[in-house]
């Protein structure tokens, strides 16, 4: 096994529950910095869950977990987030560089009060990364469903950080606004060497992109390739039921090998819009 300094995510065993319920079982994760991962899987898989575990916000019942080399709070200072529900709504008239500017904490990073240029840059840097320069001084309720998408992005890297992790940010947008958020993620990995994580309940989008996949299903994961773990074998075995995947014009169609589609299954070859999972699960 590779030194612990090598992995983004080095997770063992990971266990979470949502009011008595056992959402995620054993877990085990390594993924490298650098790496676009896809997590799929259907309503209440807990895809929201790991999110927020890897935040600290969800308890975990049991297992080790450690982020960018580190154990503890100090590597969660380098985490930005994108939860599904937008906080300030869609109706807010706040100008997209003031909302950008809004989370900037640079006391955290010594420069407090004083360090006004700092924010300017950091906002400016937050911007160009998401091509919303030229709507910087639009309000946020003029915006499109994919450029607000991507100025809340824009806001969770205001900050210096080296994780990304954003949940269905995809859902409700069309397919050009959907690859443009795409195509950008795949930019911070291989330009920065940021790690992204994006729930998704789609896979096809994200097949261009994404260097790795982690499925989830009845508390357990597999992470991997594409080829490792989106075929018949794997899926199988980790839905318990026999599983099929058929593959036409580009696109990979999940379903159950008799070709009865249950709700834990249905979730990874065409788009359900939003999970249901609210945040917590």
């Amino acid at each position: 096994m590779n030194s612990p300094t090598e992995w983004a995510v080095q997770a063992q065993g990971l266990r979470c529950a949502l009011g008595g319920r056992t959402v995620l079982e054993g877990l085990d994760l390594h993924i490298r910095p650098g790496q676009f991962v896809g997590v799929f899987g259907a309503n209440g898989a807990g895809k929201t869950t790991l999110l927020r575990a890897l935040l600290g916000l969800q308890p975990l019942e049991s297992g080790r977990l450690r982020l960018l080399g580190q154990e503890g709070v100090s590597a969660r200072a380098h985490i930005g987030y994108v939860s599904q529900r937008d906080p300030i709504g869609a109706d807010s008239f706040l100008r997209v560089r003031s909302y950008v500017a809004a989370a900037w904490q640079g006391e955290r990073w010594g420069l407090g009060l004083g360090g006004a240029q700092q924010r300017a840059q950091a906002v400016d840097a937050a911007l160009k990364a998401m091509e919303m320069e030229p709507l910087a001084e639009r309000g946020m309720d003029a915006l499109s469903g994919g450029q607000r998408q991507r100025a809340r992005i824009a806001q969770a890297l205001v900050n210096p950080v080296r994780m990304l992790l954003l949940d269905e940010p995809l859902s409700n947008l069309d397919p050009q606004a959907q690859q443009r958020i795409l195509q950008t993620a795949r930019r911070l990995c291989t330009e920065q060497g940021m790690t992204v994580l994006m729930t998704a309940h789609d896979i096809n989008p994200l097949l261009p992109h994404m260097d790795q996949v982690l499925y989830l299903a009845g508390g357990r994961g597999r992470l991997g390739t594409v080829d490792e773990v989106v075929n018949a074998p794997a899926l199988s075995a980790l839905y318990g039921l026999p599983m099929a995947v058929a593959r036409e014009g580009g696109y990979l169609f999940i379903h159950p090998a008799g070709g009865f589609m249950p709700e834990e299954a249905a979730h990874c070859g065409h788009d359900h819009g939003h999970d249901g999972e609210g945040e917590g699960a």
